[in-house]
């Protein structure tokens, strides 16, 4: 079976231009068959608060109101993910940018609070199905597919979706057709067993070591949904799960750097 690189790139890398230009030069330096997913870093809430559209954060998390869901489309699924398009054309790799909404890709439903303390996200989606079948079509076609994190409901409403969560969906359906390996690409080494030490990496994360960890409280809260996709991932069938540094991709994908998320 043919191997698929899936990297989702995070929005303090797509922030930084000098570091987006060269893990850009990087991922398109991947000679197997890939997948780019990325965030939307700050961009959005700049361009809201200049259009004095206010923004809410609950538990880290965007409320995507009207408003918002607007500004969020037109940053994430415009401006940024065709400047990553242009960039990778600029590096030979023949990128086609998308959102969950065109072709079908991915489908969602709006998201409904957990009682009893429910908190209304707005026009925030959790993905219900990815379409292997188009993503493996554009693959075929030597094409490198570029994701936005905005999909649809399959009835006209685009939804805000989180990009962690979409790129472990799309690597768990396309281990249907490769072996899949996600990885979660940012600024930091890995995952740290002391937030204050960058150079604290734990190279190798099992599911007892994990629960460990967070029992302890000794992961940041801000990786815990990170590592939950990972585990995720693992569990449905991707093959490997790496967290690391966008500026050691090459390395991330030999397992020679960052935290390997593992089975068991």
């Amino acid at each position: 079976m043919n191997q698929l690189i899936i990297v989702k790139i995070s929005g303090n890398i797509v922030d930084d231009d000098h570091a987006l230009q060269h893990f850009l030069k990087s991922f398109a330096a991947i000679n197997q068959a890939k997948i780019l997913v990325h965030g939307g870093g700050k961009l959005a809430t700049r361009m809201a608060e200049t259009m004095g559209i206010q923004q809410q954060m609950v538990n880290g998390r965007r409320i995507t109101d009207a408003e918002t869901l607007k500004i969020v489309t037109m940053v994430y699924a415009g401006y940024i993910n065709k400047n990553i398009v242009a960039q990778l054309q600029q590096y030979g790799a023949n990128a086609i940018g998308l959102t969950g909404a065109d072709a079908n890709a991915i489908l969602a439903h709006k998201r409904k609070g957990k009682m009893p303390d429910a908190v209304d996200y707005g026009f925030v989606g959790d993905i219900d199905e990815v379409n292997a079948v188009f993503f493996n079509g554009l693959i075929q076609q030597l094409l490198v597919p570029v994701v936005s994190p905005i999909t649809h409901d399959g009835n006209g409403q685009l939804l805000n979706t989180n990009a962690d969560t979409i790129a472990q969906s799309i690597a768990t359906a396309m281990s249907t057709f490769y072996e899949t390996v996600l990885i979660y690409s940012f600024e930091k080494k890995g995952v740290l067993l002391n937030i204050n030490n960058p150079d604290s990496v734990i190279p190798l994360i099992d599911a007892a070591y994990y629960n460990t960890l967070k029992t302890n409280q000794q992961i940041f809260a801000g990786m815990i949904p990170k590592l939950d996709n990972a585990f995720t991932a693992i569990e449905q069938g991707v093959a490997k799960v790496i967290i690391g540094n966008a500026d050691e991709l090459a390395e991330l994908i030999n397992g020679k750097a960052g935290t390997t998320i593992q089975h068991g």
